[in-house]
């Protein structure tokens, strides 16, 4: 595969970012390399932002092939991992703005989970927020977005391969809104 000069240099800052570690009780233990965390199958953070227009449809979108997991999956959630020293909800806000060019919007808290798959390993924390701003995808991250209905994204998620955290994020933000 061929990355672009950028996706390359953005992958290489990617995996040189200092993430916040944690124990199994989500206890802070400090920072380690995105790329550390990962290959000794360590727990990290990351928090998980679904987005939702006026309208109640939420913006899915398509990774790069770049990405280390799950590249040219199809994702519910903006977010990413939490930069040591960082919180949930700074790390949300930084995300959905690097991502999808929202800002300024609230954030609500939804869900804090363990998502523990033999890729990842992560205590996450699960935001919403509703904005009519347009998108503004981060070339390097994100090839598409749109929005659609919940029960179309759903129903998308068992015909196209979705990342498999931000499923387990929508489904406890399905499971508090009931």
């Amino acid at each position: 595969m061929a990355w672009s000069e950028a996706e390359q240099a953005h992958r290489a800052a990617s995996d040189a970012e200092r993430i916040a570690w944690v124990d199994e009780q989500d206890r802070p233990l400090g920072g380690l390399l995105r790329r550390e965390l990962r290959e000794r199958r360590l727990i990290g953070r990351g928090s998980y932002i679904l987005l939702f227009n006026s309208l109640g449809e939420l913006c899915v979108h398509r990774r790069t092939l770049s990405k280390a997991l799950y590249p040219g999956y199809w994702d519910v959630a903006a977010g990413g991992m939490v930069l040591e020293g960082e919180g949930y909800a700074e790390s949300a806000a930084r995300e959905l703005a690097e991502e999808l060019g929202i800002q300024d919007v609230a954030l609500v808290e939804h869900a804090h989970f363990l998502y523990d798959a033999p890729e990842s390993r992560l205590w996450c924390t699960a935001f919403s927020a509703v904005s009519d701003a347009p998108l503004v995808l981060q070339p390097e991250e994100v090839l598409e977005a749109r929005f659609i209905s919940l029960d179309e994204a759903l129903a998308d998620t068992r015909r196209k391969p979705y990342c498999p955290d931000s499923l387990a994020a929508l489904q406890r933000y399905l499971a508090a809104r009931n």
